[in-house]
């Protein structure tokens, strides 16, 4: 199959997750062609139809993302956007973590974007130069602009990084005519709350240093399950971000209001609260 260069074409990494899967769903419904990108390629398999083309890939793996380069641009000959869903979430001590899991959340969040972004460009390049196209969205998160929280630092690393690698990245493709957007999204009904309740649990049994506080911040972790948004309404967003003219830089959606409180606060202000709400909690 040869896409045209008129017609509308993506890559979203991550397709077979609750985001880019919601994603996938609603830009195939309105007549985009998807080529879907994951490591699982039993769940991309399921997803395959006439608007839906699956790649198997590891974004971490540079050979395996020039694959992905090659396969597509067999099949196309530009390409209207690129979205990063490709991503994990890592959480526990500092001072605690194993090395490969602290690598591992930062070879798929950051180094992976890094890799697909930078092996597709020609093909966003030439939808620009033709008028047609020629965008890169990037998952962020809220963690990604406000204060890092205790035992989250894995994965606020990593999504602070994205924010530095999209005013970069922004900053230098816009000389090109290639816009990069940040999505810096809240908590979505995904399945990641039940797992971080998960690892909480593992975390605490093997925690040195933690044991009780792990126990206590896994308690705390169904709120954000509560407060939640549709992945629906993300796919919305991105599809806007894609068909705007002159879309913003970044866009936040379903933000925790209190997260966004602490992180307007002082530094040494936040540090006393958490201080106080660990000590005095059972």
């Amino acid at each position: 199959m040869t896409v045209s260069s008129s017609g509308r074409s993506v890559v979203i990494t991550g397709a077979a997750g609750g985001l880019g899967g919601a994603t996938l769903r609603r830009l195939a419904n309105h007549g985009w062609t998807v080529y879907a990108a994951d490591l699982d390629s039993a769940a991309l398999q399921a997803l395959a139809s006439e608007q839906v083309v699956p790649i198997a890939v590891d974004v971490t793996d540079e050979v395996s993302v020039t694959n992905l380069a090659e396969r597509v641009t067999a099949e196309t000959d530009q390409l209207t956007a690129v979205i990063n869903f490709a991503g994990v979430v890592g959480v526990g001590p500092l001072v605690e973590i194993e090395p490969a899991d602290f690598r591992r959340v930062l070879d798929v969040n950051v180094v992976g974007s890094f890799l697909v972004n930078r092996a597709l460009f020609p093909l966003l390049h030439r939808a620009s130069v033709a008028g047609s196209g020629g965008r890169i969205v990037l998952l962020s998160s809220e963690t990604g602009w406000q204060t890092a929280m205790p035992f989250n630092g894995p994965y606020a690393i990593s999504k602070h990084a994205i924010e530095a690698y999209g005013d970069s990245l922004r900053r230098e493709l816009m000389i090109l005519g290639v816009d990069v957007v940040k999505i810096q999204p809240g908590a979505f009904k995904t399945g990641m709350v039940e797992s971080i309740m998960g690892r909480f649990e593992r975390l605490a049994d093997a925690s040195t240093y933690y044991p009780r506080v792990l126990r206590l911040a896994q308690k705390r972790v169904p709120q954000e399950e509560r407060r939640a948004g549709d992945p629906a309404d993300l796919a919305a967003l991105i599809e806007k971000v894609l068909t705007a003219r002159r879309p913003r830089p970044a866009y936040r959606i379903h933000t925790n209001p209190q997260a966004a409180a602490l992180s307007a606060l002082p530094g040494r202000v936040v540090d006393r609260l958490l201080l106080t709400a660990f000590r005095h909690s059972a």
